[in-house]
C-alpha cells in the first residue's frame, strides 16, 4: 500500500522571518495610505490622450488611452466652478457654465497669457481628449484656453448616428454666442479660435465675427453636408465671403472627402489661407488614436496654427 510521504519541515531563519515581517508591515502601510487618500481625493484627476488618476501627492498611475469616440467618463464637475488639479505639474483646469447654460472646459492658470484661445470640438463633444488639449495648449502655447460643448444639454452617447442626426437642429447664432461667451470668460485682450471637423466648419462661419483676431480650421466642412442642412445652418463659404476670410487658416488633407479639391479652390477664391497635407485624410491631426493620424503632419499643422494665431509668421497659401 502506498502512503504519501510527509513533507519535510521547512525551517525559516530569524533573518527571513524579519524580512517577511517587514514586507507585511509595508503592505499594511500602503493599504492604509491608499484607503486614506481615496477618501481625501474622491474625485480623480483626469486626463488626456493618457488619463491620469492621482494616487498620492507625488505619484500617478497612467491609465490606457481613451478612444476619440468614447463618451466622457467623468461627471461634470460643475456648476460654476469646482476645480481640479491635474497630474504631477498641478495644472488647474475647470468645468464652467457659460451664461447661456452651455458647459465649457477652461484653463486660465498661465500668469501672463500671450492671448486667449477658444476651441470648437469635433462632433463627439467635450471629453478627456479636449480636456487634455486645453491644459496642454495653455501650458505649451502660454495661452488662456477654453473648449465649448457643441451639443449643450444633450446626452447623445458615443455612436456617430445620433450625433449626425442632431446637427441640423444646431443653430449658428446660438453656437456663435457660446463661442463669444467662452472668449469673454478668458479675460484676454486678444482671442483666437481653433476648431476640428464640425468645429472647423463653425470656424469658417465665425469669420463674420470681429471677436476673434485669428481663426484656424482643421478639416472643417467647406459646404454643409446634405444630411446636416437646415434653416439654422448657413453655408460656410457664404459666411466667409460676408466676413473676413483673410484671418482664417484652413488645415486640409488632400484625401479628405469633406474637403474636395473644388471646395478647396473655392476657399482660396474667397481669400481663405489654405495649407494642404498630401495624402492626409479627415481628422489626421488632433487625435493620435485615430487610424488616420499622421504624427509629422500633425506636429507641423499645430506649429503653423500657433504661429498663425500669434501672428509670428505668415503661412503658405
Amino acid at each position: 500500500m502506498f502512503f504519501p510521504r510527509k513533507p519535510a519541515a521547512v525551517r525559516t531563519s530569524s533573518r527571513e522571518w524579519k524580512f517577511v515581517g517587514e514586507i507585511a508591515q509595508e503592505l499594511t502601510f500602503r493599504s492604509a495610505l491608499v484607503e486614506c487618500l481615496s477618501r481625501r481625493h474622491s474625485s480623480s484627476s483626469r486626463v488626456t490622450g493618457l488619463q491620469r488618476e492621482v494616487v498620492a501627492e507625488e505619484r500617478e498611475v497612467v491609465m490606457p488611452p481613451q478612444r476619440e469616440d468614447a463618451p466622457h467618463r467623468y461627471p461634470h464637475r460643475s456648476a460654476r466652478c469646482s476645480s481640479l488639479r491635474c497630474g504631477i505639474d498641478k495644472t488647474e483646469v475647470m468645468r464652467i457654465t457659460l451664461p447661456s447654460g452651455t458647459l465649457a472646459e477652461i484653463d486660465t492658470s498661465v500668469p501672463s497669457p500671450s492671448m486667449g484661445l477658444v476651441i470648437a470640438p469635433d462632433i463627439f463633444s467635450l471629453r478627456p481628449l479636449f480636456d487634455d488639449m486645453v491644459a496642454r495648449l495653455a501650458r505649451e502655447w502660454n495661452m488662456a484656453v477654453c473648449a465649448v460643448e457643441p451639443f449643450p444639454g444633450r446626452s447623445l452617447g458615443a455612436d456617430i448616428q445620433p450625433r449626425f442626426a442632431a446637427v441640423p437642429s444646431l443653430d449658428d447664432a446660438h453656437h456663435l454666442r457660446d463661442l463669444h461667451e467662452a472668449a469673454d470668460a478668458l479675460g484676454t485682450e486678444r482671442v483666437g479660435l481653433m476648431g476640428f471637423c464640425m468645429g472647423g466648419m463653425y470656424c469658417f462661419k465665425s469669420a463674420v465675427s470681429s471677436r476673434f483676431d485669428r481663426i484656424a480650421s482643421f478639416y472643417g466642412m467647406i459646404r454643409v453636408p446634405n444630411d446636416w442642412q437646415s434653416s439654422t445652418q448657413a453655408e460656410p463659404l457664404a459666411m466667409l465671403a460676408q466676413g473676413d476670410a483673410g484671418k482664417v487658416l484652413a488645415i486640409i488633407g488632400t484625401k479628405d472627402p469633406y474637403t474636395p479639391p473644388a471646395d478647396v479652390a473655392a476657399l482660396r477664391a474667397v481669400g481663405c489661407n489654405v495649407v494642404e497635407y498630401t495624402e492626409a485624410e479627415h481628422g489626421f491631426a488632433h487625435d493620435a488614436m485615430r487610424p488616420s493620424h499622421r504624427a509629422a503632419d500633425a506636429a507641423d499643422a499645430f506649429a503653423r496654427t500657433r504661429d498663425w494665431l500669434l501672428g509670428v509668421t505668415k503661412n503658405e497659401q
